[in-house]
This record gives C-alpha cells, structure tokens and sequence, in this order.
C-alpha cells in the first residue's frame, strides 16, 4: 500500500512547535526563521485539509485535531529516533549533559574516571554553566542543577542532600575546637558566600549570637570559598558533595558536627530520555555512586 507521507521537514517543524507551543522557538531549536516554520505549518494544513493550530496572545496553540495529530507524530518520530540510535552506535553512546560548575569540579570529574573505565562504549560530554538549559529543545539529554525547591515539570533523581557545615584548613584545628560545640568556633572567621547569608542562619540553628558572627571575603563564590578555606583563610559553610576530596586528601576537615539544611543537587532529565540505554547506565552509575551522599 502506498504511504501518504508529509514531508519530514514540515512534520518536524508541527512537532517542535506543538511541543513548545510557539513558532520562535520552534525556529530557534531547528535553526530556521519563524517564517519557514510558519511556511511548513500553513503548507502542512493545506495538504490535510485541517487546522493545526490557533492564535494565542503568547505564542499559538493547537487544535483539537492538531493534539491528536501531534500525539501520533511525536511517537512516529520517537520510532525513528530510536530506531536510528540502534542502528548507530555513535548516537547511542553519546550522551550531552549540562552541569553546575562546582559540583562538577569538585565532585563529578574526579569520580568520572570509575564510569569511564566501567561503560568504556559511552561518551559523556560535559557543558558547565549556572544558566538554566531547557531540556525540551533536546540540546542535552540531561542536567545537574543544584536547586532549593523541589525540581518541577521535569523527571528528577535527588544525588545529593547535604546539609551544609563549617570546612576549613586543619592548621586552623585547636584543642579549643569541640565539633560538638559551636561556641569554639567563635574566634575563627568565616567566609561569606554572596548568594546567601548562610553564616546568619547557621549561627541561629546553632544558637549563637549573630552578633558574634566575623565575616569575611567579600561574598565568594562557592568554589572561590572552598579554596580560601584550605588556604586557612577562615571557614566555608559547604555541602560534603563539594569537598569530599579534599577532605580525603587532607587539605579541609570539618570544624562542627551542626549541619544546616540548604537545597539539593538534581539529576533532571527528560522522559524522552530514559528511551537511551546509556542514560541508562550512566543514571544508575551515578545514583549508586552518589549514595552516601543521601540521608
């Protein structure tokens, strides 16, 4: 039987725009102009005979018949993809990933080499930055993002839930420091983090008098803040993800037993990404891997 087929250009074009309910952005993710996907969409309707989507004041929607229809390609091209993922080993075993700096830094490369050697068929590539990635335009398969609520429209793994605790250099380590007791920590300066007054709320879960807190640095970084404190010049308030290294190696030890709770770093990713096998692979790795990480 002969199959009546659109052509594939105007089928990708309906399913990024249904999917992300705007022209623009369908443009953007396919790297064409609105007006060519505006072009594949009219010509679309009119080699069906029916209209796919509507005007809305942001962005468009699509019809009932356009829903329907949409549902049906979006898993027709599911197929394909996946069957072309099976056929070609490169596409299988290249997954894009997008992470927060420190954590990657500090945590994610240094135990990379274990799933290199375990899963030598895979190829993680790394792409670091704070900005937010949109996993529906499929640039990357999945994210590492360290968020303070609970993640949202998106599937979600919890790799780390620590809270965070005063690091610092052991040449700074006294016999007047007492893990148990906060007050000893009191003639040791702290390093302010400049994307929130950290100090301020441990020192009210701790029970100390914020008047007593000695700040400085400036407002660092995370990271920035890790490597004054083993260069001993005061304490950060850091999660174990971020200095479980040095820690081990020696350059930071823990000066207080008191944790305060402060967010969690997610892996995010798709549903469409759990059709990969190397996500897969690389998602339980890292789970199993990060376990001690979690209360």
């Amino acid at each position: 039987m002969q199959r009546h087929l659109p052509p594939l250009n105007a089928l990708r074009a309906f399913e990024a725009a249904g999917r992300l309910a705007s022209f623009s952005k369908a443009g953007e993710e396919l790297h064409v102009s609105h007006s060519s996907i505006s072009r594949h969409i009219r010509g679309l309707e009119a080699r069906l005979g029916v209209q796919l989507f509507t005007n809305q004041s942001r962005g468009v929607a699509l019809t009932d018949a356009g829903f329907e229809y949409l549902t049906s390609i979006s898993k027709a091209l599911d197929q394909i993809s996946d069957a072309t993922d099976e056929l070609s080993p490169l596409n299988l075993n290249l997954l894009q990933m997008s992470c927060e700096p420190t954590f990657a830094l500090k945590w994610l490369m240094p135990a990379m080499g274990d799933f290199n050697d375990t899963h030598p068929d895979t190829e993680v590539r790394i792409d670091i930055g704070h900005d937010i990635v949109d996993l529906n335009k499929r640039q990357f398969d999945f994210a590492i993002r360290f968020s303070r609520k609970p993640i949202v429209g998106l599937e979600f793994d919890v790799i780390s839930a620590a809270p965070v605790r005063p690091v610092g250099a052991p040449k700074l380590m006294n016999d007047a420091v007492n893990l148990g007791d906060p007050n000893t920590l009191l003639s040791l300066p702290m390093l302010a983090e400049n994307h929130h007054d950290l100090w301020t709320d441990w020192f009210k879960k701790s029970g100390l008098p914020v008047s007593r807190l000695n700040k400085k640095g400036g407002g660092l970084r995370t990271m920035l803040a890790i490597e004054a404190a083993a260069a001993g010049q005061g304490l950060a308030l850091v999660s174990s993800e971020l200095v479980h290294n040095d820690i081990k190696a020696g350059r930071l030890t823990w000066f207080s037993d008191i944790g305060l709770d402060y967010g969690a770093y997610y892996l995010v990713f798709t549903k469409d990404a759990l059709r990969k096998k190397s996500f897969i692979k690389f998602r339980h790795w890292l789970l199993e891997t990060s376990r001690e990480l979690r209360p």
